[in-house]
């Protein structure tokens, strides 16, 4: 069911704890970890808590937590001192897009310049 923990999803299993990571914000309704293959010097995944397969479906059914999602990555970005400079929050949806993870995240992405258009 939508918005419950899925035991196949890699993301699922990090909130719950199964899988480490690099944590750097928690919140009650978001997770924040560092991208185990960074592409830029700052790379933290925003996720929210819930299980929902893309941005898109996570603001149709809980807009609240999608807008959390959203402004836990500007704290992070402020707290990891790039916001001055810049910085990119990027969703990707679908496997066209590079989505990799079906689990919504957001990849806050900052440190160094990002040209676009990006890819």
């Amino acid at each position: 069911m939508a918005g419950e923990p899925q035991a196949d999803c890699l993301f699922c299993k990090i909130v719950a704890g199964i899988i480490p990571a690099t944590v750097v914000q928690e919140t009650e309704t978001t997770f924040a970890f560092r991208d185990i293959n960074p592409q830029a010097p700052m790379h933290v995944l925003v996720i929210p808590r819930v299980h929902y397969p893309d941005a898109g479906s996570l603001a149709a059914a809980e807009p609240t937590i999608a807008a959390d999602v959203l402004s836990v990555a500007a704290q992070i970005a402020a707290d990891e001192k790039v916001d001055d400079y810049g910085y990119r929050i990027v969703f990707n949806t679908g496997t066209g897009a590079g989505q990799t993870v079906f689990h919504a995240h957001a990849h806050v992405l900052g440190g160094r310049g990002l040209e676009w258009p990006p890819g």
